[in-house]
Formats: structure tokens, sequence, C-alpha cells
């Protein structure tokens, strides 16, 4: 499965999460360089995504973002798969 064909199931099961606000964050000019590739707002608290085929590796920029996001008490994750998501959410303590 293509990385791209991850996001987009992501993107479909987070539209059926209540409560959540999700966007697939674009790179370019004027994004932000290693910002996951999933952004969203559930329940009140920031969640992001950096998504990875199985074999994917996270470069130092994605791996410090990932560190900035979780100690500013948010939560960022590298996953690979929608259960993997599923697992997140479900497990989010409000």
């Amino acid at each position: 499965m293509l990385e791209k064909d991850i996001v987009a199931s992501i993107l479909r099961y987070l539209k059926t999460v209540p409560g959540c606000f999700a966007w697939k964050s674009h790179g370019g000019m004027y994004g932000v360089a290693g910002l996951p590739d999933i952004i969203c707002c559930i329940g009140g608290r920031f969640v992001a995504f950096e998504v990875k085929t199985p074999s994917g590796k996270l470069t130092k920029l994605q791996e410090t973002m990932i560190s900035k996001i979780n100690a500013a008490k948010g939560n960022a994750y590298k996953v690979t798969t929608l259960q993997e998501v599923r697992e997140i959410v479900e497990n989010l303590n409000f």
C-alpha cells in the first residue's frame, strides 16, 4: 500500500470520529518543514500523525517535530496503518 493510500484511509476514518476536525498538511514553500502529514483536533486535543509505509523511516526533522509537539503537551505519532490510528484515537484520555 502506498503512503498516499494510507493517508486517505486515515482521513476517511477521522471524518467519522465525533468531535474530530482533521486535514492533510501539504509541504511546499509556504508549509512548515517536517510537520506531520495529518493534523487534527479531537475533543479539544491536538493530535498529529506522520504516516509512513511499514518500511518507511522518519527523517531527523520529522523526529524533531514529533518531539516538539509532544513536549508542548500535544500528541504526535508515527503510524503505518489505519489500525494504529484507530487504537490511538480509542485510547486518548479526555
